[in-house]
């Protein structure tokens, strides 16, 4: 009975210990199992995280590529403003940067072409007459030097949207009538004052251009009220000369402005920096 007993024993223990692998083996299978799905959930997340920031990339990056790309264009023409009315003030703020400039060149207003064209009728009315014309472009060319600085601040304040519409837009002055708008009212009441003295000052003798265009005025219009005057069918000349002086510097201002754009625009040879070479060169891909 005994030799029974041990040997059941002994058979249960033999079925124990050959029983051992086969459990180490489904365990360590199922571990590495959940190790293997863990890996592929991990490997799926941080693929999944890679696929949203490249999608997120992919978002982003055309809207930053096309503000980069408009402010440039910003800069590009802002410098290009800067550099045009730097040399457009400089060619009218010095003698004769408007009476030298057949197309600048300020006259009598159309008012006074009776006078003008009458001029014999009065002794000394020529020489007068030259004199008074010499003064008014020697008012606009002192006057000149008052428009940079309310170009420049405005130029400063242009939008990124203002600036690429104008620098890609058809009109080849864009720039120049975008300044109009903006500074014509400032510059209108810098110029006026500056005229004003200009005008008023003693130039020959003891005669102010005010004092030598009322005379011609009185002299003419003495005529012009006369038996002769009405024989000739003479009008009175009665014009504010420092408006008109101020309305013609500015329109010969914008002119120069003008110009300047169109040279930058289309002359490579005028951008003289690498900023203005790379954004007016896209206007040459158009």
């Amino acid at each position: 009975m005994n030799t029974l007993r041990k040997m059941i024993a002994f058979a249960i223990t033999c079925l124990f210990i050959a029983g051992l692998p086969f459990c180490q083996s489904e365990a360590t299978t199922k571990v590495t199992k959940k190790t293997t799905t863990k890996a592929k959930n991990t490997s799926t997340t941080n693929k999944s995280t890679a696929n949203t920031k490249t999608d997120a990339a992919s978002a982003t990056t055309p809207a930053t590529t096309v503000t980069t790309s408009n402010s440039s264009a910003a800069s590009g023409l802002k410098e290009a403003l800067v550099t045009g009315v730097t040399n457009a003030v400089l060619s009218l703020n010095k003698e004769n940067g408007y009476f030298g400039n057949s197309l600048l060149k300020i006259l009598l207003p159309k008012e006074a072409d009776p006078l003008v064209n009458n001029i014999k009728l009065i002794p000394g009315g020529q020489s007068l007459l030259d004199d008074v014309v010499l003064r008014l472009n020697r008012a606009a060319e002192d006057a000149a030097g008052e428009a940079k600085p309310i170009f420049v601040n405005a130029i400063t304040g242009m939008s990124i949207t203002d600036a690429t519409s104008i620098l890609f837009g058809s009109d080849k002055t864009g720039a120049t009538n975008y300044l109009k708008k903006n500074t014509i009212n400032q510059l209108t009441a810098a110029y006026q004052p500056k005229v004003e003295a200009s005008l008023n000052k003693d130039l020959v003798g003891t005669m102010s251009t005010t004092e030598a265009w009322s005379k011609l005025t009185k002299a003419y219009n003495k005529v012009a009220n006369s038996l002769v005057g009405s024989a000739y069918n003479l009008a009175p000349v009665n014009t504010n000369l420092s408006g008109y002086v101020t309305e013609q510097a500015l329109n010969g201002l914008f002119t120069t402005v003008g110009n300047e754009e169109m040279k930058i625009r289309e002359n490579p040879a005028a951008r003289v920096t690498s900023v203005l070479q790379s954004v007016f060169g896209l206007l040459d891909k158009k």
